[in-house]
């Protein structure tokens, strides 16, 4: 809180003794001599009457609580740097896509791993080469340690897990009530087609076993994904959120989300998602990643750790190709509607976020990033109302 002015402000007995320990003796008597002068000269209309104990007030200790959990203000030229870097990483890996075969080039499989590190590796140039203030300690403004409390990281990040998977499931069942698509939860027609084309032999598994014990792994699915989104969300929910975090919690959250959307052009112009090589695609991929950063970046903000939203986007990756599991064969989908980050599953991950807006969970945030440091002696230390507030 800022200050009040001192002039003609009651100040106790306590607080004078607490601040006058900290003085020079030749100061402190000086101090003592001029305050015993100008109580004596000053107007006693200007002095209360009643002790604070009388009053109802609380004397006023000088404190040193944790600083500011976010920058005071976004370190635009780090940003900028990030967001440059980054993106200039993820176009420099696909390049080999781009000269030779697209998606179907061999090197695919190995290159879209490697571009999903290239938010991480630009998020810890700018924290150590752009960054100043450098934040202290590093470790937790990214939101990688310390762990605590342990059990609410915990059980987030089980619920960031289950809650991924389901938007996907959700997202698919939706489609096929609005008619957008064919399933098949008996047979499994579509997904048998899929198994017969890749191997001639009949496989001695029902193909409903199968099925079940696909959507049975995803949570293993979660865990082995999230090495490779470690490698994002270090940039984006890590670095990026928490940086933006001084706009405000819904700018922070939002075009973090569009910068993640934009990110990925190097793969939606290649068809990537929702087979649209243009311009649709990319703009279906902000509005899916926006919609969905808001979710995740949630999972952030209100854990001050990324590692619930690295899991939970383990398991939206490997929850994302359900909608093959279950459609019936001969059956056709337009991903830009169907896909996991398609206008339907939008319209599931609104109706989520809007129930976190009403039950004011964007509002709970623990610190982002807490320091120890001493407030110099007479200022008080800056506070993030929203960011400092926790559960």
């Amino acid at each position: 809180m800022p200050s009040a002015d001192p002039t003609g402000t009651f100040v106790p007995v306590r607080a004078q003794v607490s601040v006058a320990r900290g003085m020079p003796r030749g100061r402190m008597l000086a101090s003592v001599v001029g305050m015993t002068a100008a109580n004596h000269s000053a107007p006693n209309h200007s002095i209360p009457t009643q002790s604070p104990a009388h009053s109802g007030a609380e004397p006023a200790r000088p404190t040193a609580p944790d600083l500011t959990s976010t920058p005071a203000r976004v370190p635009w030229t780090a940003v900028v740097v990030f967001v440059v870097l980054a993106c200039g990483l993820a176009w420099l890996v696909s390049l080999p896509l781009w000269f030779d075969g697209g998606l179907a080039n061999p090197l695919a499989a190995l290159l879209l791993p490697v571009i999903m590190f290239t938010p991480g590796v630009a998020a810890l140039f700018v924290v150590f080469m752009v960054q100043r203030p450098r934040p202290q300690p590093i470790s937790e403004y990214l939101g990688l340690w310390p762990l605590r409390p342990l059990g609410r990281i915990i059980w987030m990040t089980v619920f960031g897990i289950i809650g991924s998977a389901l938007l996907v499931i959700v997202g698919v069942f939706l489609a096929a009530a609005l008619g957008l698509v064919q399933l098949d939860l008996v047979a499994f027609s579509g997904f048998a087609q899929v198994l017969e084309a890749a191997s001639p032999i009949a496989s001695p598994v029902p193909v409903s076993v199968i099925v079940l014990l696909q959507v049975l792994t995803i949570p293993i699915g979660a865990l082995f994904n999230g090495i490779f989104a470690l490698g994002e969300e270090l940039g984006w929910r890590g670095w990026l959120l928490p940086s933006l975090r001084p706009l405000g919690t819904w700018p922070a959250l939002l075009i973090s989300g569009a910068v993640w959307g934009f990110w990925h052009s190097p793969l939606i112009l290649l068809g990537y998602n929702f087979g649209q090589a243009n311009l649709l695609g990319v703009a279906m991929m902000i509005g899916g990643c926006v919609f969905y950063g808001v979710l995740i970046g949630w999972l952030r903000l209100r854990t001050a750790s990324i590692w619930p939203a690295v899991f939970a986007h383990g398991a939206f990756n490997a929850a994302a190709g359900f909608l093959l599991l279950v459609v019936a064969a001969n059956s056709t989908a337009d991903p830009v509607a169907t896909g996991p980050l398609g206008w339907v599953g939008w319209i599931v991950m609104g109706v989520v976020i809007g129930v976190l807006v009403l039950t004011g969970q964007f509002t709970i945030q623990p610190a982002l990033q807490r320091r120890t440091a001493a407030a110099a002696p007479g200022q008080p230390a800056p506070v993030t109302p929203e960011s400092n507030r926790s559960a």
